[in-house]
């Protein structure tokens, strides 16, 4: 016949005192949380039944129930952890000469490869919005406009 044995658990302020008993020997032992609590535990058995795998019964409070139900929900709840700082931003310095905030944001900007880079006069253009772009119509743009039909025979 298989004899179970039994793991009494015991809540005392910060700490959990479990006793384990069975086979004629009863052992107790102190532990900071329930969770380590269960694994002292499982030590005990060994100390009780050593060389076998025997049937444990934990308990709290007389009920395997409310063991388990307390256990479950110290493993799957998260602990308590400080909010991460976030360093202040650097926008908030002061505000910067238009010559040292252009010198400031190439050099943040990495460098593209000269294949990447559109020719100085590129450049310049797109820098003077004063510049006046006069529009001609495209001669494709209007041949896609009217699409021709070839007539049918």
């Amino acid at each position: 016949m298989v004899e179970t044995i039994t793991a009494k658990y015991a809540h005392e302020n910060e700490d959990w005192t479990i006793t384990v008993s069975g086979r004629g020997k009863e052992v107790s032992a102190k532990a900071p949380g329930i969770i380590a609590a269960r694994d002292r535990a499982d030590q005990l058995v060994d100390e009780v039944a050593p060389d076998e795998r025997p049937t444990v019964v934990h308990l709290l409070n007389g009920s395997a129930l409310e063991f388990t139900s307390t256990y479950m929900a110290a493993r799957l709840t998260l602990p308590d952890i400080e909010p991460l700082e976030v360093p202040p931003s650097g926008g908030a310095a002061t505000p910067k000469k238009p010559s040292e905030a252009a010198e400031s944001e190439s050099a943040a900007k990495p460098q593209m490869p000269p294949s990447k880079q559109l020719p100085k006069e590129v450049e310049d253009r797109k820098a003077d919005p004063a510049e006046k772009k006069t529009e001609r119509p495209s001669v494709a743009a209007g041949a896609a406009a009217k699409p021709s039909v070839a007539p049918r025979s």
